[in-house]
């Protein structure tokens, strides 16, 4: 049993990209599938399905640069024994805007730029770049 699943989803990604692979299966749920969502439309992986089955498997497809992958890094921010929540204006810019953190709101999850724009905070999720 996972105590955090978030995080296991961020090393299943991080790992599948280390080993080259061309996609990663991640148990689905609806929080991993908005969180994927968000990193597709950012345009850090290519598409999203779900598997049915027992458990519900989340196929995300993994780019790359040539041999480089999309993401070069990826660090999960808030923990379940510390969380991590920010103002709008709190919220963090990586390496000057050019990655992106994942911000969970009260509107739903999204990017600090989108947080940002509309003037509400949330628990930071992770950060990549």
């Amino acid at each position: 049993m996972f105590t955090d699943p978030i995080a296991d989803m961020l090393t299943r990604i991080r790992n599948a990209y280390m080993a080259k692979k061309r996609s990663v299966m991640i148990p689905a749920s609806k929080t991993k599938k908005r969180i994927a969502e968000v990193l597709q439309a950012e345009g850090y992986v290519g598409a999203i399905t779900v598997q049915d089955g027992t458990p519900a498997m989340l196929v995300v497809e993994l780019k790359y640069d040539g041999v480089r992958p999309f993401i070069q890094s990826l660090i999960r921010e808030s923990k379940p024994g510390h969380r991590m929540y920010r103002k709008a204006d709190e919220l963090p810019r990586i390496l000057n805007d050019y990655g992106i953190a994942i911000v969970s709101t009260s509107q739903g999850i999204m990017t600090n730029k989108d947080a940002k724009k509309k003037g509400i905070g949330g628990e930071v999720i992770c950060s990549l770049y």
